[in-house]
């Protein structure tokens, strides 16, 4: 098993690990940190991670805040793995209490395009501004990033004004007195999957 590199993929982890710990201390008596502490960090990340949304057109600082408590959610993850790989020597059915399994080798696949992005909506928009968020596809390759396009109503010709790792953007700087239309595009070395979607929003 590889550790994620997407943010919702390691929060997901990181909670069954911090549940798995407090649930089975029988099986992990002594791991590298308390999972009250290690609840904490994850409370503390949520916290962050709301802020840096809901200013994220501007708030820089609170961006850089919640990359600082994600990574030491991450360390904190790995921590507790390794210790749980070397107390159980590698037994998946225990490490599968945290979430976890045990390392198999890697195998070959063939990559495909990712599907098509579900639920593409606008969720707030200011004086120059929106944000957008929408769901990953259910199908296809793995998604790498999402681009994000935009054109004035019914002109008929896309134009790229963004892109994404995860499943939302703010796009700021848009034109005044015009309304706009906005898509999303999952995208991988493979190629891009069908378009999301319209969603509109006038400034």
């Amino acid at each position: 098993m590889e550790y994620p590199t997407r943010e919702a993929d390691i929060l997901r982890l990181a909670s069954d690990i911090a549940a798995g710990l407090a649930a089975h201390t029988d099986v992990f008596p002594a791991p590298p940190f308390s999972p009250e502490d290690f609840q904490a960090v994850l409370d503390e990340h949520d916290g962050n991670r709301e802020a840096a949304i809901l200013a994220r057109a501007g708030a820089v600082q609170s961006t850089d805040t919640k990359e600082r408590s994600l990574a030491k959610v991450e360390d904190m993850s790995k921590s507790a793995i390794r210790y749980a790989e070397n107390h159980t020597r590698g037994d998946d059915g225990k490490l599968q209490l945290l979430g976890w399994g045990a390392r198999r080798s890697r195998t070959v696949t063939i990559m495909e395009p990712p599907g098509q992005v579900r639920t593409l909506e606008n969720r707030r928009e200011g004086k120059d501004w929106v944000f957008l968020d929408w769901k990953e596809p259910v199908d296809g390759g793995e998604v790498a990033a999402y681009r994000v396009q935009r054109r004035q109503r019914d002109s008929g010709e896309w134009w790229d004004v963004g892109m994404a790792i995860e499943t939302d953007v703010t796009l700021g700087g848009q034109d005044a007195a015009v309304e706009y239309e906005y898509r999303v595009i999952a995208a991988n070395k493979a190629g891009e999957g069908p378009a999301s979607n319209i969603v509109r929003a006038v400034f």
